[in-house]
C-alpha cells in the first residue's frame, strides 16, 4: 500500500510539473483562438497556411475531411515520425494541444462562420488570419508544446539533414504553398506568405515576451505539495 502510495503520489507531481493551471489555460486559448482564425477567416478567403495547419486546409478543400479529424491524424503522424526527438514533456502537451485542437475545430464547425467573409479583401484577411493564428499558436508555443505538428516535422528534417531548425520550419511552409497551388489562385499564394510573415513573428514574439536571458518566466514560482516530501 505504502508503494502504490508513493507510485500515486509520483504520478500527481508529474501531472502537475507538466500541467500547471497556467500551461492548461495556456493552451486551450491558444488553440481556441487558433482554430478560430482558420475557421472563420482562412477558409473563407482561399487563404492558407504552411505546415500542418496549411495541409488540414489543403486535405479539406479535396477531399472534404473535417479537420476535426485531420489535425489529430496528422499530428499523430507527425509525431510518431519524430517521437525519438521529441523530449517526453514536449510530447505530451503537445498531445494536450492536439487534443484540444480537435475539439475546437469540432465546436466551431457547428455554426457558421462567425466573421464576414473578407474573400474580397485578400490582404486584410491575410493579416487578420495571421494575427488569430500568430497569437493562438504562441500562447501554445510559450508553454512548450505545438499547436500542430509543424515542431516535431521541422525537428526530424533538421536532424536528418542537418540544416538549422528555421530552414527546416520555412521548407515545410514553402512545400506546403507550392501544393496550394492546386486550389489557390498564386495571387492569393503572396498572401498566404504575408499571413506567414505575421504569424511567425506574433509567435516568436509572444514565446520570448517577458522572458529573462535565460530563457525563463520572470513570473512563474515553484510550487510545492503534499506529494512532494515523497521519497
Amino acid at each position: 500500500m505504502k508503494q502504490l502510495k508513493k507510485l500515486a503520489c509520483r504520478a500527481v507531481l508529474d501531472l502537475r510539473m507538466t500541467f500547471p493551471p497556467k500551461t492548461v489555460l495556456s493552451i486551450i486559448l491558444g488553440t481556441a483562438i487558433t482554430t478560430f482564425g482558420i475557421y472563420n477567416v482562412h477558409r473563407q478567403a482561399d487563404i492558407t497556411e504552411g505546415g500542418i495547419l496549411g495541409l488540414i486546409l489543403l486535405f479539406n478543400f479535396w477531399i472534404g475531411m473535417s479537420s476535426s479529424i485531420l489535425s489529430p491524424v496528422l499530428d499523430t503522424l507527425s509525431y510518431a515520425l519524430g517521437f525519438k526527438y521529441l523530449g517526453r514533456e514536449f510530447l505530451k502537451t503537445s498531445i494536450f494541444a492536439t487534443i484540444c485542437m480537435a475539439g475546437f475545430f469540432r465546436l466551431w464547425e457547428m455554426f457558421p462562420p462567425l466573421l464576414p467573409s473578407l474573400a474580397d479583401a485578400p490582404f486584410t484577411a491575410a493579416l487578420v488570419g495571421g494575427c488569430f493564428i500568430g497569437t493562438g499558436c504562441g500562447l501554445v508555443v510559450r508553454q512548450g508544446a505545438s499547436c500542430a505538428g509543424d515542431d516535431a516535422l521541422a525537428l526530424v528534417i533538421s536532424k536528418i539533414t542537418g540544416c538549422r531548425i528555421s530552414r527546416a520550419y520555412l521548407l515545410t511552409d514553402v512545400t506546403v504553398l507550392v501544393l496550394s497551388l492546386s486550389y489557390i489562385p498564386a495571387r492569393r499564394i503572396v498572401y498566404s506568405l504575408i499571413t506567414v510573415t505575421v504569424s511567425s513573428f506574433l509567435i516568436d514574439f509572444i514565446q520570448n515576451y517577458g522572458l529573462d536571458k535565460d530563457g525563463l518566466d520572470k513570473d512563474d514560482d515553484e510550487n510545492g505539495g503534499e506529494c512532494s516530501t515523497v521519497t
